[in-house]
């Protein structure tokens, strides 16, 4: 079990930009004409390598409102320094959850709340009515399709679990002054390092089959056992003294993560012909828990 990243990612991961990608990229470039505020829909718990900066570059001199999704799958404190640290910024952010429509009606809030002085000018000049047009754009997988549903209150857009399947233009009526514009799901042509192909393999937007599972469960495992080690005992039932004992021990650390590996995988039944353990299924196991939020409220960026 190699310890080192560059081992992890290969180069159809770090330089991933299938075709649709690039003709959803056009696409988004041509809708901006048309549009007055942009949301960027975020993963809470990665919300820096969730961001895209090639959208960055495109929406350069448009109101962008982060909001960042998935909430309940964060560490609470994190959600927060988070909000604070976008906020020093200058940047609008609204903490949401999709599924239970949490921060949603703050985000129309402050989508209204952006555009309030435009609209007043062009009501002085006789121009009353006139909707707000946003854009909903993020990275796949970071529950962009979810966000639209809820905000929609109606299941408008098609949502899948490969990137980019959301098809087709369409405007949504949200009330009667914003009309939302769906977008697919656009990745970038080259990540700027190792961190943030595997923040984004441990959340699934890179696709699972042109990874090396166990070594990205391995890595996301690492993590956990640094700053989410009670998380861990209380998942897999190990005692912390246990734990200590193995991460302690004078082996080398990727050997003791990989042996909390294997114990997992005895704990949990993944266990093959001989008495071996299916390191594909442990990783299965670990990569699961972790996007299902089975283990509980996990931020992998801090500030």
């Amino acid at each position: 079990m190699s310890d080192k990243k560059e081992n992890v990612l290969n180069k159809s991961v770090i330089n991933w930009f299938p075709g649709h990608m690039a003709k959803a990229k056009k696409q988004i470039e041509e809708d901006l004409k048309l549009i007055d505020i942009t949301i960027e829909v975020l993963d809470a718990r990665i919300p820096k390598s969730s961001q895209n900066p090639v959208l960055k570059e495109m929406l350069n001199h448009k109101k962008v409102l982060k909001v960042l999704n998935k909430s309940d799958l964060a560490d609470n404190n994190e959600n927060k320094k988070w909000q604070e640290y976008f906020h020093k910024k200058g940047e609008e952010v609204v903490i949401i959850n999709s599924n239970t429509g949490y921060g949603i009606d703050q985000t129309i809030r402050t989508i209204e709340k952006m555009m309030q002085d435009e609209l007043n000018k062009l009501s002085e000049k006789g121009r009353t009515g006139r909707k707000i047009r946003v854009m909903v754009v993020g990275i796949p997988n970071v529950g962009k399709s979810s966000f639209i549903n809820r905000i929609a209150r109606r299941n408008s857009a098609e949502v899948g679990n490969k990137p980019g399947v959301t098809k087709t233009k369409q405007w949504i009526r949200i009330n009667d002054k914003i009309e939302l514009l769906d977008t697919p799901g656009v990745l970038w042509p080259k990540f700027e390092n190792e961190d943030i192909a595997l923040n984004l393999s441990y959340i699934g937007t890179i696709k699972d089959d042109i990874l090396d599972k166990v070594e990205i469960a391995y890595q996301l495992l690492k993590y956990l056992l640094k700053y989410y080690s009670e998380t861990i005992c209380d998942r897999y039932r190990f005692t912390k003294e246990e734990l200590e004992k193995i991460l302690n021990s004078n082996n080398e650390q990727n050997i003791n993560i990989y042996e909390i590996m294997q114990l997992i995988g005895k704990k949990r039944g993944a266990i093959i012909s001989g008495g071996n353990i299916d390191d594909e299924k442990v990783a299965n196991i670990i990569l699961d828990d972790f996007r299902t939020g089975k283990l509980g409220k996990i931020t992998l960026e801090k500030i």
